[in-house]
């Protein structure tokens, strides 16, 4: 056996695979190297376990790659492979590689590469991902799934680490606290707008494109810096693949950041100026993930986190940017296809989006169209042919073009205009799109466009039995308005999704996505409409990082959404389907059933504490006792709509200017004190032994008033038809509050909605409401005597 051979055989794959045939950007040493941060690493990384240096056989880099490695350690013979425990490095070869990696994942991603054998024919190859800052290999994959088990290109190498989960979230979090960072340093030295910043940063990166500008913007003069920056980016724009009509549109927005009088000026702390800082910070820090991830909206991401800084954008343009979880999510969802018939025709989706602000929902269908590829040509007629978009605002196109340049595809199919325009969309049509995709802009008044216009005209832009896919606010599912008729009229209603209410964070706005089949009006296919209640993504708000998947919940919970999605799976308080019009409510919400499974004592111990805790007027620390509940298993529960159990009023305005001081309680939206947000001099409205119920504000908390009161308008009034007391009010309280997930901001519990509302209360043998069994429970509970 001669260890010799096997390290030939490796030295033939790369000369067959071209590996040394561009020395400048694929750099292959053998049991050395030249890279100081690997000679730390390695110091002692001796395999015999005393101290000393250490090296694999091989170690690949690249310039073009810096936070990635691949190393490859080899045996001679097959037997001497891998070990059971991969505690064995001096012996085995996947233990030694391993050992190599797990050093170099301070600072690296690692492909550890293990070899043995003496033919082609009996080699056996394992290779793992150790990603950076883990401590465990893990097997690297195609996009197929299956375990790569040969030598392959660097190019496939990079394609296959760069879709594996820690290696996105890693690059994400360093992405995301650099933005941050960049943001600061845009406001304190550079003074620009939070239009501009975005634009600097996709400029920045499209200049860098230019291998001579990325190696020699540090010579220029401060002053001279920002025409070459612009010249730059004319260049590249011009060597683009598009239509020299759309190369005006996408070059001049550029055209004021270049003569900004701040990024030329020299100073103390930066005496090439700002601009040149920007430049190398960009060529430091972001240059390297767009050139190995093509599935990350770099520019999209940094213009959301400076969004977080102005209200300006938002307020004016209701842009309200797409979590990228849920830019993938839709890629998923429409189950974007592509492959090669027996004539070698490729046959592929294609994805349009009428509003593409900056393309994430275009760069999220190619990478999952990329991941399904198999072959170049395949890949090509990707970029070249199924993403297809229009942006109207000038800024925004140039970011979604320079996002498409950057990456070398779709920059074609971007028309810059008004997604009404009809030479614009037969354009479009052209394409022949068959799946759409849209985010489009939320409408601040009602003289704006409605969101449900733009999703009719996306639909209308689609091949017949095309999908098209929206994400919009829920009042598009709950209020009525013409437009559902006129969508329903030519397109089936599919599926309704409510989203999480922190979805948009720091934005405000509740959403659902909706799902059509285009051309195929919904009363012929007369089919039942998929509803999902996917209130909880398993992101978290964190203080600095806005919402993470911090605690690894996203990928399982999309899973399960995508499988009930697929299959139209009815899961009690998950999903359910039902037959629905344009005068109906479009969401899960209206059509779920209450599920009672966690239904427990504390809901009612909660409920009664508060208000016993109110009526104190101090707090209280008490135990619970352990006793059995009425639930719906164990009595007999009927449903009673509530208008046959009260008589709903609204509450009246009355602003604080308005108000004078004085004893009546003033009830307004909120979850504390009872209700109770002022005393007033005002006389009553409402009279006492009555319940109040936040249709706005805080929806769905309800509180017992035993004494009379004002409630606001943003307060219904129950009035019960029966005889009351603060025990029975305490228990029909907490079956009103577990209702409460059909509402929220964007689905308010209105008066006739309330009025149309089922609790689920416990009756007697004449199924009339048991009153005795409910006083005997409520008494039973451990705040009760604090009443």
């Amino acid at each position: 056996m001669n260890e010799r051979i096997t390290e030939n055989i490796i030295r033939d794959a790369f000369r067959n695979l071209k590996y040394y045939e561009d020395e400048n950007d694929i750099i292959i040493e053998e049991q050395k190297s030249r890279i100081s941060e690997v000679k730390r690493l390695l110091r002692n990384a001796n395999k015999s376990g005393k101290n000393g240096v250490g090296y694999p056989k091989f170690i690949v880099s690249s310039p073009s790659f810096p936070d990635f490695l691949i190393i490859i350690d080899c045996k001679a013979d097959t037997k001497y492979h891998e070990s059971k425990s991969h505690n064995n490095i001096a012996s085995y070869t996947v233990d030694g590689v391993l050992h190599y990696a797990n050093a170099l994942s301070n600072s690296f991603n690692v492909i550890a590469i293990a070899v043995s054998g003496q033919t082609i024919e009996s080699l056996k190859i394992t290779t793992l991902l150790v990603s950076k800052s883990s401590k465990n290999g893990k097997t690297l994959i195609d996009e197929n799934a299956v375990p790569i088990e040969s030598i392959i290109s660097f190019d496939d190498y990079m394609r296959y680490a760069a879709f594996d989960p820690e290696v996105v979230s890693n690059r994400y979090s360093n992405l995301m606290e650099f933005s941050r960072e960049l943001h600061e340093f845009m406001r304190d030295h550079a003074k620009l707008t939070e239009s501009e910043k975005p634009l600097l940063v996709s400029g920045t990166l499209i200049a860098l494109k230019n291998e001579v500008f990325s190696k020699t913007f540090d010579l220029h003069k401060p002053e001279k810096l920002q025409q070459e920056w612009m010249r730059v980016i004319k260049e590249e724009i011009n060597l683009a693949d598009i239509p020299n009509s759309k190369k005006a549109n996408m070059t001049q927005p550029y055209s004021s950041i270049a003569v900004h009088p701040e990024l030329g000026k020299s100073s103390k702390r930066y005496p090439k100026g700002p601009l040149n800082e920007l430049i190398r910070l960009l060529n430091e820090k972001v240059w390297p993930f767009i050139n190995i991830y093509h599935d990350f909206d770099v520019v999209g991401e940094f213009y959301g986190e400076f969004l977080k800084y102005t209200g300006g954008d938002k307020k004016s343009l209701g842009i309200v940017l797409t979590p990228r979880h849920i830019t993938e999510l839709f890629a998923e969802l429409a189950n974007l296809s592509i492959f090669t018939d027996k004539d070698n025709v490729i046959h592929a989706d294609k994805v349009l989006d009428i509003c593409t602000g900056t393309g994430a929902f275009l760069i999220s269908s190619m990478q999952y169209l990329m991941r399904k590829s198999v072959t170049e040509e395949q890949r090509k007629f990707i970029k070249e042919s199924c993403l297809i978009g229009i942006e109207q605002q000038p800024n925004m196109y140039a970011l979604a073009s320079s996002n498409m340049i950057l990456r070398g595809d779709g920059k074609a199919n971007l028309f810059q205009g008004s997604c009404f325009d009809e030479g614009i969309i037969q354009l479009v049509q052209n394409h022949k799109p068959n799946i759409g995709m849209i985010n489009p802009p939320y409408s601040q008044s009602d003289e704006g466009l409605h969101e449900l216009v733009f999703i009719k005209q996306m639909l209308d832009s689609l091949e017949s039995e095309g999908i098209g896919f929206a994400i919009v606010p829920i009042t598009c599912a709950t209020n009525s308005h013409p437009m559902k008729a006129a969508i329903l009229a030519e397109h089936t209603l599919e599926a309704v999704m409510s989203m999480p209410e922190n979805l948009f964070y720091p934005v405000g706005t509740v959403t659902c996505i909706m799902v059509f089949r285009a051309h195929k009006p919904h009363s012929i296919t007369n089919r039942k409409t998929w509803f999902g209640y996917w209130k909880d993504d398993g992101l978290v708000k964190t203080k600095h990082l806005g919402r993470i998947d911090l605690h690894k919940k996203w990928k399982h919970i999309k899973n399960r959404w995508v499988e009930q999605y697929k299959n139209r799976e009815s899961v009690p308080g998950e999903a359910v389907t039902h037959y629905v019009t344009s005068e109906d409510e479009w969401c899960a919400e209206a059509y779920m059933d209450t599920s009672f499974e966690n239904l427990n004592i504390e809901d009612f111990e909660k409920t009664v504490q508060k208000y016993a805790l109110y009526k104190m007027s101090k707090n209280n620390r008490l135990n619970n006792d352990s006793k059995s509940l009425i639930t719906v298993k164990q009595s007999s529960w009927k449903a009673f709509r509530l208008e046959t159990l009260f008589d709903i009023r609204k509450g009246k305005r009355l602003t604080k200017a308005n108000m004078i001081p004085g004893t009546t309680p003033f009830i307004g939206s909120t979850e504390n004190n009872n209700g109770v947000t002022a005393y007033i001099g005002q006389e009553p409205i409402h009279e006492g032994n009555t319940i109040t119920v936040n249709y706005n504000g805080s929806v769905a908390e309800a509180f017992y008033q035993p004494d009379a009161f004002w409630a606001s308008d943003d307060v219904n009034v129950l009035y019960p038809k029966f005889k009351m007391d603060e025990n029975i009010a305490m228990y029909i309280i907490a079956m009103l509050k577990h209702e409460k997930f059909r509402y929220n901001y964007g689905r308010k519990w209105h008066v006739e909605r309330m009025k149309n509302s089922i609790i689920y209360l416990p009756v007697n043998n004449k199924k009339d409401i048991d009153f005795e069994k409910i006083q005997e429970f409520v008494n039973s509970l451990t705040y009760t005597k604090f009443l």
